[in-house]
């Protein structure tokens, strides 16, 4: 198990550093600021975390939230920005926000999946281009070494050996291939305590608290979906509450730090719980002590690491993480063209903007709206007019079905209002009030027969709906 933990943990560091220099290039920070965040992170959240073997780095949805701030103000603010980013992922982790997890449905994490396997992909196209005509093969034989390697020993991470033995291939023989070292510059020392240099008032808290609660949103909501794949890969649960907080406390240590903040890291959390088969708190912790350890320590080994084997196990990630099973013709067929709806467009949202946040907001709201659609079309109204034994006679409205904006829209016209008899009865025995727009709806029908010199009784209401109904009757109008 220690042995499993421990080359996971290499193997994602390995992974971290191009990602971390990237995305800090992304924030226009130098490169050992996003390098110093991955360490920070994932050490403070491997402590602090709700789930177990998630990584947490510097990452490209924070970097793309704060990078404004860094162009147009400063360091200094960005790392205000950081700070207070953590804070408010910390109020909004008490106050439960990750209990909101419930309201995503299964089509949106799909989306979210697939989305994130393209852009895992995607990213590497740029290491593809214009580069020598070496990168090529040795991105395949990277490929073709973590296909086939787990059929010999499944022991040793096939990743790692494949950023070995391409690393000691091309410095062998000499290739000159673009490298670790041509992304940018390594730290050569640890990291020391920053605190930012900026006016603790008002006007700096107008600049920053607009990108800190994006940063915070966007931080919890990809870490808490992360956290959920996880749960689902190892059949195990985690805390969602927890893992928010732990989010915040993380990125308020690595503000006070100087690391430019992130939050879960899917690509490399896959590699290290779907590849390397890690499962614990100590393969997230060994991962940012052995990053500190290869950038400080053998920082001029690490940087002839060649690109191409790093692509390699990127794509073989994004693969591994698409869900090939949602998008065969059987799977399409058989699902309603509302779910295959809302996954598609998560996915189009998510590869159009770069962001995974937008995308999942998208797709959770394009599924609400889906949803309301269909619900409304369950609602019923069934007239008949029964005679009395006075011999009058009074017409029974039978409602079936939820009453809330998107169906209480439309019972207003299935009623006979010139036809019926001088009393109408509506029946919601079966049915259940929701919302101020049934209330409203309501009102219009009863206002719409008493023009027409009829009483309208309403009957069978539940204690919910009748409380609210007796609460808002006659006060949604202007008279």
């Amino acid at each position: 198990m220690l042995r499993t933990e421990a080359l996971a943990g290499l193997v994602v560091a390995l992974a971290l550093i191009p990602e971390a220099i990237s995305f800090s290039i992304i924030a226009g920070v130098d490169p050992r600021v996003g390098l110093s965040a991955s360490f920070t992170m994932a050490v403070a959240i491997s402590f602090l975390g709700g789930r177990p073997a998630m990584i947490s780095a510097a990452t490209g949805a924070v970097a793309l939230v704060i990078a404004p701030v860094m162009h147009d103000y400063g360091y200094d603010f960005l790392i205000a920005t950081v700070l207070l980013g953590g804070f408010i992922q910390v109020i909004l982790a008490v106050a439960g926000v990750a209990k909101l997890m419930r309201f995503i449905p299964r089509s949106v994490m799909v989306g979210f999946v697939n989305a994130l396997a393209i852009l895992i992909f995607e990213a590497q196209i740029d290491h593809m281009i214009d580069v020598p005509w070496a990168v090529y093969p040795m991105v395949a034989t990277g490929i073709a070494v973590m296909v086939g390697f787990p059929r010999v020993n499944k022991i040793i991470p096939a990743p790692l050996v494949a950023i070995v033995a391409l690393t000691a291939f091309t410095v062998v023989r000499a290739i000159n291939v673009p490298n670790v070292g041509d992304e940018g510059a390594l730290p050569v020392s640890l990291p020391t305590w920053f605190l930012p240099d900026v006016p603790f008032d008002l006007a700096t808290l107008k600049i920053i608290a607009p990108y800190a609660l994006a940063m915070a949103l966007v931080g919890i909501l990809e870490s808490l979906l992360t956290a959920k794949l996880v749960d689902d890969i190892t059949d195990t649960g985690s805390s969602k509450t927890h893992e928010a907080w732990g989010q915040g406390a993380a990125n308020m240590i690595t503000g006070f730090f100087g690391g430019m903040g992130g939050c879960a890291m899917i690509g490399q959390t896959m590699i290290n719980v779907k590849v390397s088969g890690a499962r614990t708190r100590l393969s997230t912790f060994l991962a940012g002590v052995f990053l500190l350890i290869l950038v400080v320590g053998f920082g001029d080994v690490v940087a002839l690491i060649p690109m191409a084997a790093l692509v390699a196990v990127m794509v073989m990630v994004s693969v591994g993480t698409f869900d090939w099973h949602s998008i065969r013709l059987v799977t399409l067929r058989k699902m309603p063209k509302s779910e295959s709806t809302v996954m598609i467009t998560t996915v189009v949202v998510t590869v159009l903007t770069h962001n995974l946040a937008i995308g999942v907001v998208t797709g959770v709201l394009v599924a609400m709206t889906l949803f309301a659609r269909r619900v409304a079309h369950l609602t019923e109204t069934h007239r008949a007019i029964v005679e009395n034994t006075d011999g009058t006679s009074q017409a029974v409205y039978t409602v079936t079905g939820e009453l809330f904006f998107a169906s209480s829209n439309e019972l207003y016209t299935q009623f006979s209002y010139a036809d019926d008899p001088d009393h109408v009865v509506i029946d919601l025995t079966q049915s259940h009030i929701w919302d101020a727009s049934t209330v409203a709806s309501l009102d219009a029908i009863t206002t719409k027969y008493e023009r027409k010199g009829k009483t309208v009784e309403i009957i069978g209401l539940n204690a919910p709906s009748a409380e609210r109904h007796g609460r808002l009757t006659g006060g949604l109008t202007s008279h």
